[in-house]
């Protein structure tokens, strides 16, 4: 039985990394810096110089920017300057109008804004901003989580400077979890406290149907209900789980001014970890009861595999929340922990080697196949049906399991970060 300050400590938890975002969150999150720096100056700044880690330049290159019908960092930068507020956090530039997205394109072709990668550095989530104006000057600096300031200065004066410390206030390390504490939490938890969890499924439903009548990225979601592609899928829970889920992916992709529940930092994670349990849920009849355990199981499964696994990384960030919704599923299916540790297995032992190219509108077609393997890996789970210890990375015990998932994409991709961002950057 979990403490009374374990449960509350887990629920903070799962308040921080669980948050609205408008727009995939790496751009937006150098939008959030930008504005927080131009604040301190005071003004509209007339020079902004912004260095990005390899991850955030990787993930904010080739995806839309909510609002403004183009893509990319520098209208992200413009808009931070001009209409950001910092206090909105991750839905900094939800005051974005059509007027100040054309006064945006009017400050990109002044050409004062610059864009580099920082070099010399560990940290794969690390955004730098210097604004200047006149003989005025400000910086600001995120590093470890996509709102986790750890430098701040105006002119001279330095406000913030947490740059030495691990975490910075927005870690989940701190919490310690297991699959077995993740399981436990989910299930025991008195439901009014942990309710709040439903929120993600109105916001990523919503988002989801948005892209059903409109035309974003590449429009797999809407795809996927055309009479032909019915046709060949048929009108099943399995086709709707992965034309919801894509869909919502389309409208975040393609930028529309749609906010989604994220998770860790993602909002492809929250949307992977939340619609294919809601819409199985929705048909099979489940409770309110079951619905809230089943997308707390499967937020907090995304959250504790975040944490050995890190905010960035080449793993492409479906594998890590199709495991949590291939928990929740299994768990809605009727299964028990035993159950829900061979989902993850199956899941682990499937895609382990889904590479990160970036954040982009295609993006959809990687949830398509992630929440695809949660479905099957729940299925074969039910059956009791397992990939064993004998079979790649998979050990008996499925932490370790997730650990040499993990360790993988941590520490064994690097070299496949470094050659992706390469071919990205050097396109003819």
């Amino acid at each position: 039985m979990l403490s009374s300050d374990k449960r509350k400590a887990i629920i903070d938890l799962v308040k921080r990394e669980v948050v609205p975002a408008i727009g995939c969150t790496e751009p937006i999150a150098v939008s959030l810096c930008v504005a927080r720096a131009t604040e301190m100056l005071g003004q509209q700044p007339d020079k902004i110089e912004v260095r990005l880690s390899a991850n955030i330049l990787k993930n904010a290159m080739g995806v839309g920017i909510p609002g403004t019908g183009m893509i990319g960092l520098p209208i992200a930068i413009a808009l931070g300057a001009l209409v950001g507020r910092s206090e909105y956090g991750l839905e900094v530039l939800k005051d974005a109008t059509v007027e100040t997205v054309e006064q945006g394109r009017q400050y990109i072709d002044k050409k004062c804004i610059s864009i580099d990668l920082k070099e010399g550095i560990e940290e794969k989530l690390y955004i730098e901003v210097a604004v200047y104006c006149a003989e005025k000057r400000a910086v600001a600096i995120i590093s470890g989580g996509h709102t986790n300031f750890v430098f701040l200065q105006n002119d001279e004066q330095v406000l913030l400077d947490a740059r030495g410390e691990r975490g910075g206030g927005e870690s989940s390390d701190e919490v310690e979890l297991s699959l077995s504490t993740v399981y436990e939490f989910a299930m025991d938890t008195p439901l009014e406290e942990i309710d709040f969890i439903l929120e993600s499924k109105r916001l990523n439903k919503s988002a989801a149907e948005s892209a059903f009548v409109e035309d974003y990225g590449h429009s797999l979601g809407r795809t996927l209900r055309g009479e032909r592609e019915l046709n060949i899928m048929g009108d099943s829970i399995f086709s709707r789980i992965i034309s919801y889920t894509a869909s919502a992916c389309d409208a975040r992709m393609g930028g529309a001014m749609i906010p989604v529940m994220s998770n860790s930092g993602s909002g492809n994670q929250g949307i992977t970890a939340t619609l294919p349990v809601v819409v199985y849920g929705e048909e099979c009849g489940a409770s309110d009861e079951q619905m809230i355990r089943a997308l707390m199981l499967s937020h907090l499964t995304v959250i504790y595999i975040k944490q050995s696994l890190g905010r960035l990384s080449a793993l492409c960030g479906c594998v890590v929340a199709a495991a949590g919704s291939s928990c929740g599923i299994t768990y809605l299916m009727g299964g028990g922990f035993d159950e829900v540790a061979m989902a993850v297995k199956n899941m682990i032992a499937n895609l382990t080697g889904m590479i990160c190219d970036g954040a982009k509108p295609s993006c959809a077609l990687k949830l398509a196949s992630g929440v695809s393997t949660a479905v099957l890996s729940a299925m074969m789970a039910m059956e009791h049906r397992c990939v064993s210890r004998l079979e790649g990375i998979i050990d008996d015990d499925v932490d370790r399991s997730i650990r040499n998932l993990t360790t993988i994409g941590r520490e064994g991709m690097n070299e496949t970060d470094s050659l992706i961002l390469n071919i990205m950057t050097h396109k003819c």
